[in-house]
């Protein structure tokens, strides 16, 4: 009696089935797993706005398909796309399009969007004010690193201001955090879509970063996070 007594609590517990084994629990949990293999990112053969999709599955370590769109194949895949442009990520029978919408819902996905609602909130101020930043240079940022001439003259103009609005208020999250991380204990999808930037500019622009020292420290330790400094070691080579 007690052993059917341990049994009906442990089936009300786990929501098993009589009689289903613990091997076939497994088997559906692997199946599970394996429906994450099913994620497909499409974008160009370039870092920019597919890269922190790329990051987050990365992190996560989670497997997808990297379809890099080329010049000749997108004329007739553009018109198929939900907003005409990339990255576009599909699963399931969804194609979910927008860089930011693919990378909140990837990070929610897999825990990196923050711990509990409040952190999320926090999170996506700092990507949505990330984005903003984003805007306002990426394409002055883009002519420097194809360019390769002088700096643009827009650098003065532009991306120059543009850094010394962004990144004070990023250095008080990281002082605030007092993690390694711009919020919380832990790395969010903010933390890498932020750095793979940065490291972008302060690649193509030698002393981006000069007088922020917390920011380049940041920066160089979330790029040797295990899982991401295995992709950046290894994705395929691009220009921006």
């Amino acid at each position: 009696m007690l052993e059917q007594a341990i049994i009906a609590v442990l089936i009300t517990l786990f929501n098993l089935s009589p009689g289903m084994s613990q091997a076939a629990t497994v088997e559906s949990t692997n199946n599970n797993e394996g429906n994450r293999s099913n994620y497909k990112l499409l974008y160009f053969n370039a870092r920019w706005r597919g890269e922190g999709a790329r990051l987050i599955f990365a992190y996560a370590g989670v497997p997808y398909e990297d379809v890099r769109v080329t010049k000749e194949e997108w004329p007739k895949l553009k018109p198929t796309t939900p907003f005409g442009h990339l990255p576009v990520l599909k699963f399931g029978g969804h194609e979910l399009g927008e860089s930011f919408a693919i990378n909140r819902y990837l990070a929610r996905q897999f825990g990196l969007a923050g711990n509990g609602s409040l952190e999320e909130a926090y999170v996506d101020s700092i990507a949505d004010f990330f984005k903003d930043f984003f805007e306002k240079t990426g394409e002055s940022v883009k002519a420097i690193i194809t360019g390769g001439g002088p700096i643009d003259p827009a650098y003065n103009e532009i991306v120059a201001p543009a850094r010394d609005a962004f990144l004070p208020p990023l250095e008080r999250f990281l002082k605030k955090a007092n993690s390694g991380y711009v919020v919380g204990n832990s790395a969010t999808w903010a933390d890498l879509i932020i750095t793979e930037y940065l490291a972008t500019c302060q690649s193509a622009i030698p002393g981006f970063l000069s007088g922020y020292p917390s920011v380049e420290s940041y920066v160089n330790r979330i790029r040797l996070l295990s899982n991401i400094k295995k992709w950046i070691d290894n994705r395929p080579q691009s220009d921006h």
